[in-house]
């Protein structure tokens, strides 16, 4: 799961593209992203490259598949589930 607070709207945007190529948006500024560990590499270093690390702040939540039965949520949307892969 990443999660993102990014002042500026054109670093917002632009981080908000990249994660559209790695996961779901579930929220506003929150996306599930189910992937390998070298497309978690490359999630972070394109983020990485991408905000001010003065200003902003992305967080990473690495879930384990065990861990994903102890989400639980309101209203509209699903639980991903893959067992090949990773929830970050």
């Amino acid at each position: 799961m990443v999660s993102y607070d990014i002042t500026d709207n054109k670093s917002r945007r632009r981080v908000q593209k990249i994660l559209e190529g790695f996961g779901e948006r579930v929220q506003y500024s929150v996306f599930e992203c189910t992937i390998s560990e070298s497309q978690y590499r490359s999630l972070t270093e394109k983020i990485a490259s991408t905000i001010d690390k003065e200003s902003d702040s992305v967080r990473y939540y690495r879930m384990c598949n065990g861990c994903r039965k102890n989400i639980e949520f309101f209203g509209e949307g699903q639980i991903m589930e893959d067992d090949y892969f990773f929830m970050v």
